[in-house]
Protein backbone atom coordinates (compact mmCIF):
# COMPACT_ATOMS: atom_id res chain seq x y z
CA UNK A 1 0.00 0.00 0.00
CA UNK A 2 1.41 3.51 -0.87
CA UNK A 3 -0.03 6.10 1.33
CA UNK A 4 0.46 9.88 1.56
CA UNK A 5 -0.49 11.87 4.85
CA UNK A 6 -0.92 16.12 4.92
CA UNK A 7 -2.64 18.16 7.14
CA UNK A 8 -4.20 21.48 6.39
CA UNK A 9 -5.64 23.20 9.43
CA UNK A 10 -7.46 26.45 9.81
CA UNK A 11 -10.29 27.62 12.18
CA UNK A 12 -12.11 30.51 10.79
CA UNK A 13 -14.08 33.40 12.25
CA UNK A 14 -15.36 35.43 9.34
CA UNK A 15 -16.50 38.25 11.86
CA UNK A 16 -12.83 39.12 12.31
CA UNK A 17 -12.07 41.45 10.00
CA UNK A 18 -7.80 40.77 9.71
CA UNK A 19 -7.24 38.41 7.16
CA UNK A 20 -5.04 35.11 7.28
CA UNK A 21 -2.11 34.58 5.06
CA UNK A 22 0.75 32.63 3.80
CA UNK A 23 2.94 34.55 6.73
CA UNK A 24 0.73 32.54 9.26
CA UNK A 25 1.34 29.63 7.90
CA UNK A 26 4.46 29.67 8.49
CA UNK A 27 4.43 31.09 11.93
CA UNK A 28 5.30 28.61 14.97
CA UNK A 29 2.90 29.21 18.28
CA UNK A 30 1.39 26.42 20.02
CA UNK A 31 1.32 23.71 16.88
CA UNK A 32 4.56 23.89 14.42
CA UNK A 33 4.59 26.03 11.28
CA UNK A 34 4.16 24.83 7.76
CA UNK A 35 6.49 21.77 7.31
CA UNK A 36 6.97 19.57 4.19
CA UNK A 37 8.20 16.16 2.96
CA UNK A 38 9.77 13.65 5.74
CA UNK A 39 10.80 16.32 8.70
CA UNK A 40 6.57 16.00 9.33
CA UNK A 41 7.37 12.78 10.68
CA UNK A 42 10.26 13.95 13.47
CA UNK A 43 7.42 17.11 13.88
CA UNK A 44 4.78 15.33 14.72
CA UNK A 45 6.59 12.86 17.02
CA UNK A 46 4.99 12.49 20.05
CA UNK A 47 2.16 15.24 19.77
CA UNK A 48 -1.29 15.54 20.80
CA UNK A 49 -2.34 16.16 16.96
CA UNK A 50 -3.95 13.83 14.63
CA UNK A 51 -1.02 13.54 12.38
CA UNK A 52 0.80 12.08 14.85
CA UNK A 53 -1.52 9.32 15.64
CA UNK A 54 -1.83 8.63 12.24
CA UNK A 55 2.20 8.21 11.66
CA UNK A 56 1.74 6.43 15.09
CA UNK A 57 -0.74 3.42 14.23
CA UNK A 58 1.01 3.29 10.48
CA UNK A 59 4.08 2.47 12.66
CA UNK A 60 2.17 0.02 14.59
CA UNK A 61 0.87 -1.84 11.51
CA UNK A 62 4.18 -2.01 9.29
CA UNK A 63 3.17 0.79 6.98
CA UNK A 64 5.05 2.96 5.48
CA UNK A 65 3.70 6.58 5.17
CA UNK A 66 4.64 9.35 2.31
CA UNK A 67 4.46 12.41 3.85
CA UNK A 68 3.59 15.26 1.52
CA UNK A 69 2.84 18.68 2.90
CA UNK A 70 1.23 19.65 7.28
CA UNK A 71 0.27 23.07 7.99
CA UNK A 72 -1.80 25.22 10.63
CA UNK A 73 -2.37 28.82 11.44
CA UNK A 74 -4.02 30.34 14.53
CA UNK A 75 -7.79 30.54 14.46
CA UNK A 76 -8.37 34.24 12.80
CA UNK A 77 -10.12 36.06 9.93
CA UNK A 78 -10.71 34.70 6.00
CA UNK A 79 -8.46 32.64 4.62
CA UNK A 80 -6.33 34.62 2.02
CA UNK A 81 -6.92 32.79 -1.40
CA UNK A 82 -3.67 33.26 -2.72
CA UNK A 83 -2.44 31.59 0.88
CA UNK A 84 -4.99 28.80 -0.02
CA UNK A 85 -3.73 28.62 -3.33
CA UNK A 86 0.06 28.58 -2.48
CA UNK A 87 -0.66 25.75 0.14
CA UNK A 88 -3.12 23.60 -2.33
CA UNK A 89 -0.47 23.59 -5.31
CA UNK A 90 2.42 22.26 -2.55
CA UNK A 91 -0.36 19.93 -1.89
CA UNK A 92 -0.49 19.03 -5.75
CA UNK A 93 2.98 18.98 -6.71
CA UNK A 94 3.72 16.35 -4.26
CA UNK A 95 0.97 14.14 -5.04
CA UNK A 96 3.08 14.16 -8.74
CA UNK A 97 6.13 14.09 -7.25
CA UNK A 98 5.60 11.37 -5.41
CA UNK A 99 3.11 9.32 -6.05
CA UNK A 100 0.61 7.44 -7.49
CA UNK A 101 -0.81 6.75 -4.66
CA UNK A 102 -3.68 3.96 -3.27
CA UNK A 103 -4.92 6.38 -0.24
CA UNK A 104 -4.52 9.71 0.93
CA UNK A 105 -4.20 10.72 4.99
CA UNK A 106 -5.48 14.17 5.43
CA UNK A 107 -5.26 15.79 8.91
CA UNK A 108 -7.75 18.68 8.90
CA UNK A 109 -10.15 20.98 10.56
CA UNK A 110 -13.62 21.70 9.10
CA UNK A 111 -14.25 25.04 9.62
CA UNK A 112 -11.22 26.92 7.35
CA UNK A 113 -13.94 29.63 4.74
CA UNK A 114 -11.42 30.78 2.06
CA UNK A 115 -11.71 34.55 0.53
CA UNK A 116 -13.62 33.58 -3.05
CA UNK A 117 -14.29 30.20 -2.37
CA UNK A 118 -16.62 29.45 1.39
CA UNK A 119 -15.96 25.81 2.14
CA UNK A 120 -12.34 25.91 2.01
CA UNK A 121 -12.13 21.45 3.38
CA UNK A 122 -14.93 21.12 0.98
CA UNK A 123 -13.07 22.82 -2.22
CA UNK A 124 -9.89 21.15 -0.71
CA UNK A 125 -10.91 17.76 -0.97
CA UNK A 126 -12.53 18.00 -4.08
CA UNK A 127 -9.58 18.91 -6.20
CA UNK A 128 -7.78 16.56 -4.19
CA UNK A 129 -10.11 14.14 -5.75
CA UNK A 130 -9.95 15.50 -9.22
CA UNK A 131 -5.56 15.05 -9.09
CA UNK A 132 -5.70 11.62 -7.72
CA UNK A 133 -8.97 10.20 -9.45
CA UNK A 134 -11.90 8.05 -7.92
CA UNK A 135 -9.97 4.80 -7.06
CA UNK A 136 -7.97 6.75 -4.62
CA UNK A 137 -9.16 6.10 -0.99
CA UNK A 138 -9.15 9.61 1.05
CA UNK A 139 -10.05 9.83 4.73
CA UNK A 140 -9.77 12.59 7.16
CA UNK A 141 -9.54 13.55 10.52
CA UNK A 142 -11.79 16.81 11.96
CA UNK A 143 -11.93 19.09 14.86
CA UNK A 144 -14.59 18.79 17.12
CA UNK A 145 -15.98 22.31 15.95
CA UNK A 146 -15.81 21.69 12.03
CA UNK A 147 -18.75 22.63 9.72
CA UNK A 148 -19.35 19.97 7.83
CA UNK A 149 -20.66 20.33 4.12
CA UNK A 150 -22.00 17.62 1.85
CA UNK A 151 -18.88 18.38 -0.69
CA UNK A 152 -17.20 17.57 2.34
CA UNK A 153 -18.60 14.33 2.79
CA UNK A 154 -19.13 13.44 -1.22
CA UNK A 155 -15.27 13.92 -2.26
CA UNK A 156 -13.71 11.78 0.83
CA UNK A 157 -14.30 8.27 1.58
CA UNK A 158 -13.97 8.33 5.75
CA UNK A 159 -13.53 11.13 7.94
CA UNK A 160 -13.98 11.52 11.37
CA UNK A 161 -14.00 14.31 14.54
CA UNK A 162 -12.40 14.97 17.90
CA UNK A 163 -14.64 13.23 20.67
CA UNK A 164 -12.98 15.65 23.59
CA UNK A 165 -13.50 19.46 24.00
CA UNK A 166 -10.43 20.06 25.26
CA UNK A 167 -9.24 17.95 22.40
CA UNK A 168 -6.73 15.94 24.45
CA UNK A 169 -7.90 12.83 21.96
CA UNK A 170 -6.72 14.51 18.45
CA UNK A 171 -3.70 12.19 18.50
CA UNK A 172 -6.67 8.95 19.04
CA UNK A 173 -8.82 10.40 16.09
CA UNK A 174 -5.68 10.11 13.87
CA UNK A 175 -5.09 6.49 14.97
CA UNK A 176 -9.00 5.84 14.86
CA UNK A 177 -9.01 7.54 10.62
CA UNK A 178 -5.74 5.29 10.12
CA UNK A 179 -7.02 2.03 11.05
CA UNK A 180 -10.35 2.50 9.28
CA UNK A 181 -8.31 3.33 6.04
CA UNK A 182 -6.20 0.55 6.46
CA UNK A 183 -9.12 -1.90 6.53
CA UNK A 184 -10.88 -0.33 3.40
CA UNK A 185 -7.90 -0.95 1.83
CA UNK A 186 -7.38 -4.51 2.68
CA UNK A 187 -11.01 -5.36 2.14
CA UNK A 188 -11.17 -2.82 -1.05
CA UNK A 189 -14.47 -2.18 -0.06
CA UNK A 190 -15.45 1.89 1.13
CA UNK A 191 -18.10 2.22 3.33
CA UNK A 192 -21.89 3.74 2.91
CA UNK A 193 -22.29 7.16 4.18
CA UNK A 194 -24.23 10.03 5.17
CA UNK A 195 -24.72 13.33 6.66
CA UNK A 196 -27.37 15.18 8.49
CA UNK A 197 -27.28 18.88 9.57
CA UNK A 198 -28.66 20.16 12.78
CA UNK A 199 -31.16 23.42 12.88
CA UNK A 200 -29.78 24.91 15.76
CA UNK A 201 -26.56 26.47 16.71
CA UNK A 202 -24.19 25.70 19.80
CA UNK A 203 -22.68 28.98 21.62
CA UNK A 204 -18.85 27.60 21.88
CA UNK A 205 -18.34 27.30 26.26
CA UNK A 206 -21.53 24.59 26.23
CA UNK A 207 -19.91 22.30 23.85
CA UNK A 208 -17.58 21.21 26.57
CA UNK A 209 -17.49 17.70 26.54
CA UNK A 210 -16.51 17.18 30.60
CA UNK A 211 -20.09 18.63 31.08
CA UNK A 212 -23.90 17.91 30.21
CA UNK A 213 -25.46 17.78 27.41
CA UNK A 214 -22.91 17.16 25.28
CA UNK A 215 -21.09 14.44 27.45
CA UNK A 216 -24.03 12.62 27.25
CA UNK A 217 -24.80 12.89 23.59
CA UNK A 218 -20.61 11.43 23.01
CA UNK A 219 -22.03 8.27 25.29
CA UNK A 220 -24.68 7.40 23.10
CA UNK A 221 -22.70 8.07 19.87
CA UNK A 222 -19.97 5.34 21.31
CA UNK A 223 -23.03 3.02 22.58
CA UNK A 224 -24.43 3.37 18.59
CA UNK A 225 -21.18 2.37 17.12
CA UNK A 226 -21.16 -0.89 19.41
CA UNK A 227 -24.68 -1.79 19.21
CA UNK A 228 -24.48 -1.40 15.51
CA UNK A 229 -20.84 -1.60 14.16
CA UNK A 230 -21.10 1.60 12.73
CA UNK A 231 -18.67 5.01 12.98
CA UNK A 232 -20.24 7.96 13.82
CA UNK A 233 -19.13 11.50 14.23
CA UNK A 234 -21.05 14.51 16.29
CA UNK A 235 -19.69 18.04 15.09
CA UNK A 236 -21.29 20.65 17.83
CA UNK A 237 -19.53 23.21 15.15
CA UNK A 238 -17.95 26.41 15.37
CA UNK A 239 -20.74 29.35 15.43
CA UNK A 240 -18.44 32.33 14.49
CA UNK A 241 -18.18 31.23 10.75
CA UNK A 242 -20.32 32.66 8.65
CA UNK A 243 -20.93 30.29 6.06
CA UNK A 244 -24.49 28.30 4.77
CA UNK A 245 -23.00 24.76 6.74
CA UNK A 246 -22.15 26.42 9.65
CA UNK A 247 -23.63 24.31 12.33
CA UNK A 248 -23.83 21.24 14.44
CA UNK A 249 -23.53 17.85 12.20
CA UNK A 250 -23.82 14.33 12.58
CA UNK A 251 -22.18 12.11 10.13
CA UNK A 252 -22.36 8.14 9.74
CA UNK A 253 -20.21 5.50 7.93
CA UNK A 254 -21.36 1.97 7.82
CA UNK A 255 -20.80 -1.39 5.84
CA UNK A 256 -24.32 -1.12 5.01
CA UNK A 257 -26.11 1.14 2.00
CA UNK A 258 -26.15 4.74 2.24
CA UNK A 259 -29.95 4.30 3.88
CA UNK A 260 -28.53 2.25 6.80
CA UNK A 261 -25.84 4.93 7.12
CA UNK A 262 -28.48 7.35 7.30
CA UNK A 263 -30.80 5.93 9.61
CA UNK A 264 -27.36 5.29 12.07
CA UNK A 265 -26.88 8.98 11.44
CA UNK A 266 -30.77 10.32 12.03
CA UNK A 267 -30.68 8.38 15.20
CA UNK A 268 -27.83 10.16 16.66
CA UNK A 269 -28.79 13.48 15.23
CA UNK A 270 -31.95 13.23 17.10
CA UNK A 271 -30.38 12.81 20.74
CA UNK A 272 -28.65 15.74 19.57
CA UNK A 273 -32.45 17.73 18.69
CA UNK A 274 -33.50 16.44 22.91
CA UNK A 275 -30.69 18.31 24.07
CA UNK A 276 -31.52 21.51 22.69
CA UNK A 277 -33.19 22.81 25.97
CA UNK A 278 -30.63 21.71 28.24
CA UNK A 279 -28.26 23.51 25.73
CA UNK A 280 -29.93 26.54 26.10
CA UNK A 281 -29.80 26.39 29.89
CA UNK A 282 -25.71 27.39 29.66
CA UNK A 283 -24.84 30.50 31.47
CA UNK A 284 -21.75 33.62 30.77
CA UNK A 285 -21.92 36.21 32.90
CA UNK A 286 -20.98 39.88 32.02
CA UNK A 287 -17.85 41.23 32.97
CA UNK A 288 -18.66 42.72 36.17
CA UNK A 289 -21.08 40.14 37.79
CA UNK A 290 -18.25 37.73 36.84
CA UNK A 291 -15.43 39.92 38.42
CA UNK A 292 -17.34 40.62 41.82
CA UNK A 293 -18.06 36.72 42.65
CA UNK A 294 -14.71 35.71 42.12
CA UNK A 295 -13.84 37.89 44.15
CA UNK A 296 -16.58 37.42 46.73
CA UNK A 297 -15.77 33.69 46.08
CA UNK A 298 -12.05 33.82 46.32
CA UNK A 299 -12.08 35.48 50.49
CA UNK A 300 -12.37 31.75 51.41
CA UNK A 301 -11.48 29.59 48.65
CA UNK A 302 -8.23 27.83 49.08
CA UNK A 303 -7.47 27.27 45.69
CA UNK A 304 -7.75 30.04 42.57
CA UNK A 305 -11.18 31.02 40.87
CA UNK A 306 -11.27 30.79 36.91
CA UNK A 307 -12.12 34.10 35.47
CA UNK A 308 -12.92 32.91 31.18
CA UNK A 309 -12.27 35.35 29.07
CA UNK A 310 -14.02 33.64 26.01
CA UNK A 311 -14.87 36.27 23.69
CA UNK A 312 -11.74 37.35 23.50
CA UNK A 313 -10.17 33.51 23.23
CA UNK A 314 -7.33 33.46 20.66
CA UNK A 315 -8.35 29.33 19.73
CA UNK A 316 -11.53 31.10 18.35
CA UNK A 317 -10.28 33.87 16.10
CA UNK A 318 -10.02 36.45 19.24
CA UNK A 319 -7.71 39.42 18.48
CA UNK A 320 -5.87 38.25 22.19
CA UNK A 321 -5.33 41.98 23.00
CA UNK A 322 -8.71 43.10 24.51
CA UNK A 323 -8.23 44.71 28.08
CA UNK A 324 -12.05 44.79 29.52
CA UNK A 325 -11.80 42.04 31.53
CA UNK A 326 -8.47 43.52 33.20
CA UNK A 327 -10.04 47.25 33.19
CA UNK A 328 -12.66 45.36 35.18
CA UNK A 329 -10.69 43.88 37.85
CA UNK A 330 -9.44 47.29 38.28
CA UNK A 331 -12.15 48.62 38.91
CA UNK A 332 -13.44 46.55 41.15
CA UNK A 333 -10.54 46.93 43.18
CA UNK A 334 -9.61 42.43 42.93
CA UNK A 335 -6.79 40.87 44.92
CA UNK A 336 -4.10 38.58 43.76
CA UNK A 337 -5.72 38.73 40.04
CA UNK A 338 -3.63 37.77 36.91
CA UNK A 339 -4.73 37.60 33.22
CA UNK A 340 -3.02 36.12 30.91
CA UNK A 341 -1.99 36.13 27.96
CA UNK A 342 -2.47 39.34 26.57
CA UNK A 343 -1.30 39.32 22.78
CA UNK A 344 1.09 42.98 22.74
CA UNK A 345 4.74 42.26 21.26
CA UNK A 346 5.92 45.93 21.60
CA UNK A 347 4.91 45.67 25.60
CA UNK A 348 7.03 42.36 25.69
CA UNK A 349 9.48 43.89 24.18
CA UNK A 350 9.64 47.29 26.20
CA UNK A 351 9.49 44.75 29.33
CA UNK A 352 12.59 42.80 28.45
CA UNK A 353 14.35 46.11 27.16
CA UNK A 354 13.45 47.88 30.87
CA UNK A 355 14.30 44.77 32.67
CA UNK A 356 13.38 43.44 35.86
CA UNK A 357 12.02 45.45 38.87
CA UNK A 358 11.95 48.59 36.14
CA UNK A 359 8.71 50.45 36.18
CA UNK A 360 7.60 52.09 32.70
CA UNK A 361 4.39 53.82 31.78
CA UNK A 362 2.56 52.28 28.59
CA UNK A 363 -0.85 51.66 26.45
CA UNK A 364 -1.03 47.68 26.14
CA UNK A 365 -3.25 45.99 24.18
CA UNK A 366 -7.10 47.14 23.15
CA UNK A 367 -4.93 47.48 19.31
CA UNK A 368 -7.03 44.62 17.44
CA UNK A 369 -10.13 43.82 19.08
CA UNK A 370 -14.01 44.90 17.86
CA UNK A 371 -14.84 48.88 18.27
CA UNK A 372 -14.73 49.78 21.54
CA UNK A 373 -11.94 48.10 22.37
CA UNK A 374 -8.94 50.23 23.87
CA UNK A 375 -5.56 50.41 25.23
CA UNK A 376 -4.65 49.98 29.39
CA UNK A 377 -2.69 52.85 29.97
CA UNK A 378 -1.11 52.64 33.10
CA UNK A 379 2.38 51.99 34.45
CA UNK A 380 3.79 48.67 34.80
CA UNK A 381 6.19 46.97 36.97
CA UNK A 382 8.37 44.70 35.51
CA UNK A 383 7.92 41.34 37.46
CA UNK A 384 9.27 38.21 35.63
CA UNK A 385 10.84 38.08 32.16
CA UNK A 386 10.95 34.90 29.76
CA UNK A 387 12.12 33.95 26.37
CA UNK A 388 11.81 31.40 23.61
CA UNK A 389 9.46 28.19 23.93
CA UNK A 390 8.67 25.81 26.54
CA UNK A 391 6.76 22.75 27.04
CA UNK A 392 3.43 22.71 27.28
CA UNK A 393 1.53 20.93 30.43
CA UNK A 394 -1.98 19.37 30.54
CA UNK A 395 -3.73 16.80 28.21
CA UNK A 396 -4.51 19.55 25.10
CA UNK A 397 -0.77 20.79 25.06
CA UNK A 398 0.58 17.18 25.39
CA UNK A 399 3.94 16.30 23.99
CA UNK A 400 3.90 20.13 22.17
CA UNK A 401 6.86 23.20 22.43
CA UNK A 402 4.86 25.92 22.75
CA UNK A 403 6.06 29.58 21.66
CA UNK A 404 4.66 32.54 22.82
CA UNK A 405 7.92 34.47 21.85
CA UNK A 406 8.97 37.22 24.59
CA UNK A 407 6.49 37.02 27.70
CA UNK A 408 6.37 39.10 30.60
CA UNK A 409 4.67 39.46 33.97
CA UNK A 410 3.74 43.00 34.58
CA UNK A 411 2.00 43.97 37.64
CA UNK A 412 -0.07 47.21 36.80
CA UNK A 413 1.40 49.49 40.08
CA UNK A 414 -1.10 50.94 42.73
CA UNK A 415 -2.99 47.64 42.39
CA UNK A 416 -2.85 43.99 42.92
CA UNK A 417 -3.77 42.57 39.40
CA UNK A 418 -0.82 41.15 36.76
CA UNK A 419 -0.58 41.01 33.42
CA UNK A 420 1.00 38.08 31.36
CA UNK A 421 2.06 39.88 28.13
CA UNK A 422 2.88 37.89 25.40
CA UNK A 423 4.40 38.00 21.36
CA UNK A 424 2.41 35.46 19.47
CA UNK A 425 -1.30 35.34 19.72
CA UNK A 426 -1.75 31.56 21.12
CA UNK A 427 -4.67 30.67 23.90
CA UNK A 428 -3.80 30.24 27.26
CA UNK A 429 -4.39 26.76 27.47
CA UNK A 430 -1.88 25.32 29.59
CA UNK A 431 -0.17 26.13 33.36
CA UNK A 432 3.63 25.82 31.85
CA UNK A 433 3.08 29.68 30.88
CA UNK A 434 2.67 31.03 34.31
CA UNK A 435 5.37 28.04 35.26
CA UNK A 436 8.09 29.11 33.08
CA UNK A 437 7.68 33.02 34.18
CA UNK A 438 8.23 31.17 38.28
CA UNK A 439 4.70 31.84 39.21
CA UNK A 440 2.63 28.95 40.83
CA UNK A 441 -0.77 29.13 39.26
CA UNK A 442 -2.49 27.50 42.03
CA UNK A 443 -1.31 29.73 44.49
CA UNK A 444 -3.32 32.73 42.89
CA UNK A 445 -6.38 33.87 44.12
CA UNK A 446 -8.41 35.15 40.90
CA UNK A 447 -6.56 33.53 37.09
CA UNK A 448 -8.44 35.23 34.27
CA UNK A 449 -7.48 33.26 30.92
CA UNK A 450 -7.76 33.93 27.47
CA UNK A 451 -9.77 30.58 25.94
CA UNK A 452 -12.67 28.79 26.38
CA UNK A 453 -12.37 25.52 27.22
CA UNK A 454 -9.26 23.82 26.01
CA UNK A 455 -7.50 25.54 29.27
CA UNK A 456 -9.85 22.99 31.14
CA UNK A 457 -7.21 20.10 30.65
CA UNK A 458 -4.79 21.70 33.16
CA UNK A 459 -6.94 24.36 34.92
CA UNK A 460 -9.70 22.28 36.25
CA UNK A 461 -7.67 20.54 38.49
CA UNK A 462 -6.20 23.46 40.48
CA UNK A 463 -9.66 25.24 39.95
CA UNK A 464 -12.00 26.03 43.06
CA UNK A 465 -14.74 27.78 40.73
CA UNK A 466 -14.72 28.43 36.83
CA UNK A 467 -16.50 31.73 35.70
CA UNK A 468 -17.04 32.06 32.15
CA UNK A 469 -17.54 35.94 31.58
CA UNK A 470 -18.42 38.19 28.48
CA UNK A 471 -15.87 41.06 28.22
CA UNK A 472 -15.47 42.41 24.56
CA UNK A 473 -14.21 40.26 21.83
CA UNK A 474 -14.38 38.66 18.86
CA UNK A 475 -15.24 35.30 19.25
CA UNK A 476 -19.52 36.13 20.09
CA UNK A 477 -20.69 33.77 23.27
CA UNK A 478 -24.22 34.19 21.95
CA UNK A 479 -24.59 33.24 18.06
CA UNK A 480 -27.74 35.30 18.09
CA UNK A 481 -25.86 38.66 18.40
CA UNK A 482 -23.72 37.89 15.31
CA UNK A 483 -24.60 39.32 12.12
CA UNK A 484 -24.83 36.53 9.70
CA UNK A 485 -25.77 36.91 5.81
CA UNK A 486 -24.89 33.27 4.10
CA UNK A 487 -25.79 31.15 7.10
CA UNK A 488 -28.90 28.59 5.45
CA UNK A 489 -32.17 29.70 6.15
CA UNK A 490 -34.32 28.36 8.95
CA UNK A 491 -31.63 27.50 11.57
CA UNK A 492 -32.06 28.90 14.86
CA UNK A 493 -28.92 31.15 15.80
CA UNK A 494 -29.53 29.98 19.56
CA UNK A 495 -30.71 26.84 21.44
CA UNK A 496 -34.55 26.92 21.88
CA UNK A 497 -35.82 25.80 25.21
CA UNK A 498 -38.94 25.60 23.66
CA UNK A 499 -40.52 25.24 20.34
Amino acid sequence: MRIALGGFQHETNTFVPETTGWVDFNTAGGWPPLTLGAAIIDTMAGRNLPAAGMIDEAMAQGIALEPLVWCQAEPGGMVELAAYERILQLFLEAIVDKGPFDAILLDLHGAMVVDGIGDGEGDFLRRFREAVGPEVMIAASLDLHANVSQAMVDNSDFMSAYRTYPHVDMAETGRRVARVLFDMLRTNKRLGKALVQLPYLIPIPAQCTLSEPTRTIYERLEGLERDHGVQLSFSPGFPPSDTADCGPTVIAYGAGTHHDAERLAHLLAEHVLQAEKAYSDDEVLDDRAGVMLAMSLAETATRPIILVDTQDNPGAGGSGDTTGLVKRLLECKAKGAVVAVLFDPTAAMLAHEHGMGARFDAEVGGRNGPAGVAPLKETFEVVALADGEFQGTGGFYAGATVDFGRLALLRIVDSDVAIVVGSRRSQAGTQAIFRHLGIDPGAQKIIGLKSSVHFRADFQSIAERILVVKSPGYNTADPSELPYRRIRKGIRLRPTASL
